[in-house]
């Protein structure tokens, strides 16, 4: 099965590039993929009626997970949040511990695959059709993700595998297999194992991938004229340049990919919160009255998307598509960590969620609230970057430029970390060699060029669907251990006393 998977990946590119009008190509991917598209989404993405409110039950799911482990851990978002700075800022590293990369650069790597379009685009469009209340529970969510995402991370890096050459090779995939089979349920685990590194095999290549560089191409696009811009109908040439971009970046593994990210996900980041900022106090008269609204939309019958069940169902799904807690993609980059510790990555994961979710999506939503007529409100189909573009240049007139800047390079920051995700799914499924990883590199750099020239609607929601539906398989498996993860913090709380937090074995 893994064989026919491999070949399949591997002659898809060239499937694609036969000289067929792409129109036909488009169709014919479209009528192929939807009946699976349409079948997988059925599913992952099951809505009840509940007050007028559709609730995605995935969505439930990861909420439910996130709350259980806030309690289960003694709110340990707020406790660990001055410990996770200290890991962050360097003062219990020893360069000389097993691992790749620092706490620093894991962190980095992780925010640049969940920092992306979405928060962006996303945001915009849930709180156009929410109301600015959806701001309220967008935050609420990352907050409690904070919890979720220390569990995940802090497993990763327990039940990682260190390769003769230094390689590290970690994530859902291993704390499944390995996990669950230390406690007795081996066939589970293996099967969870190999499920998991499949979804995110196949899904990397459409949420992480060529969603990324097709949103990338339209942006850089838009800021160049539009229609009559240079690329327009060009888009395999911008998505070219970007996959030799990312080839070059990703052939080195993790140490190449966090030598970049630990560089552009701080700038990014930055200049995108201080123009957020920088828009809010230009508007500061309105700052009030926003955060009025926002507190009153949260918990208002009246509210927009079905009453307040709707606003709050809304922004704990935008915040859990944002920040991916409970997916445990992100666990991937965090076991790469050098510690002896797992417990420490723990800590700082705990910051990712707030830097996605409570920080960038929470600034997002505010420009819009304090910027925008209320009348915008309500109103589905509304395109989210270009809601987003003309809060900010309605206060700087020249921001839709620098803006359309950033979103490229979250959506570049964003393929480098699940090109990571996509190669260690391979090489758990195919085998933990260079060979195989610059075979997936080809592939996943093939597939980036593939989404900058067609829309493929259907490929991309199935992609979609594959990379919620591993919440179940990794949840479950959290619920199983996490019991020896409180154990550990427990003992790794007792060490901190002493003044060092390391295991000494």
């Amino acid at each position: 099965m893994f064989r026919k998977l491999s070949l399949a990946l591997l002659m898809l590119p060239l499937v694609l590039a036969l000289p067929v009008r792409a129109e036909t190509i488009d169709q014919r991917i479209e009528a192929l993929m939807q009946p699976a598209t349409d079948a997988l989404s059925s599913f992952i993405f099951y809505s009840v009626k509940v007050g007028g409110a559709d609730i995605k039950l995935i969505v439930v799911w990861l909420i439910v997970a996130a709350l259980f482990f806030t309690v289960y851990f003694g709110l340990i978002n707020v406790r660990g949040f001055g410990h996770s700075v200290a890991l962050v800022s360097g003062k219990y590293s020893d360069p000389e511990h097993k691992g790749e990369i620092s706490h620093f650069q894991a962190l980095t790597a992780a925010v640049s695959g969940t920092v992306g379009i979405g928060n962006i685009a996303g945001v915009a469009v849930a709180v156009s059709i929410g109301g600015p209340g959806v701001i309220f529970w967008l935050m609420l969510a990352g907050f409690l993700g904070m919890a979720t995402k220390f569990v995940e991370c802090t497993l990763g890096v327990k039940y990682r595998q260190v390769d003769e050459n230094g390689n590290v090779h970690g994530g859902p995939m291993y704390y499944l297999s390995n996990g669950l089979k230390a406690r007795g349920l081996s066939g589970l685990g293996k099967a969870l194992g190999v499920f998991y590194a499949v979804a995110i095999v196949v899904g990397c290549l459409g949420i992480g991938n060529m969603f990324q560089s097709n949103q990338a191409y339209q942006q850089i696009m838009q800021v160049t004229g539009g229609e009559n811009s240079p690329v327009a109908g060009r888009g395999w040439t911008v998505g070219l340049v970007m996959a030799v971009l990312v080839a070059v970046i990703i052939i080195g593994g993790i140490r190449s990919i966090a030598r970049i990210t630990v560089r552009l996900v701080p700038f990014m980041v930055l200049i995108y919160v201080v123009g957020a900022l920088a828009v809010i106090a230009m508007n500061y008269a309105a700052v009030p009255a926003a955060i009025e609204a926002i507190i009153s939309g949260a918990f208002s019958q009246q509210a927009m998307a079905g009453g307040m069940l709707g606003v709050m169902i809304l922004g704990f799904q935008r915040a859990a598509f944002s920040n991916e807690a409970g997916l445990g993609s992100a666990s991937i980059a965090h076991s790469a960590v050098k510690t002896k510790s797992p417990i420490t990555e723990g800590y700082v994961a705990l910051l990712e969620p707030f830097i996605d979710s409570v920080v960038i999506c929470a600034l997002t939503g505010l420009v819009i609230v304090t910027t925008l007529p209320p009348d915008v409100f309500g109103r589905d189909g509304i395109e989210g970057i270009e809601l987003t573009s003309s809060a900010f240049e309605s206060r700087i007139a020249w921001s839709p430029v620098p803006l359309s800047i950033i979103a490229v390079l979250f959506a570049f920051s964003t393929m480098l970390a699940w090109a990571y995700y996509g190669t260690r799914g391979w090489t758990y499924l195919f085998g933990k060699n260079k060979a195989m990883e610059i075979g997936f590199n080809l592939i996943f750099c093939a597939f980036i060029v593939i989404g900058a020239s067609i829309n493929l609607k259907a490929v991309l929601d199935f992609s979609d669907a594959l990379i919620f539906v591993v919440a179940i398989p990794n949840l479950l498996g959290l619920y199983f251990l996490a019991p020896e993860v409180k154990r550990d913090l427990k003992a790794y709380n007792e060490r901190l006393k002493t003044g060092s937090p390391h295991d000494p074995s």
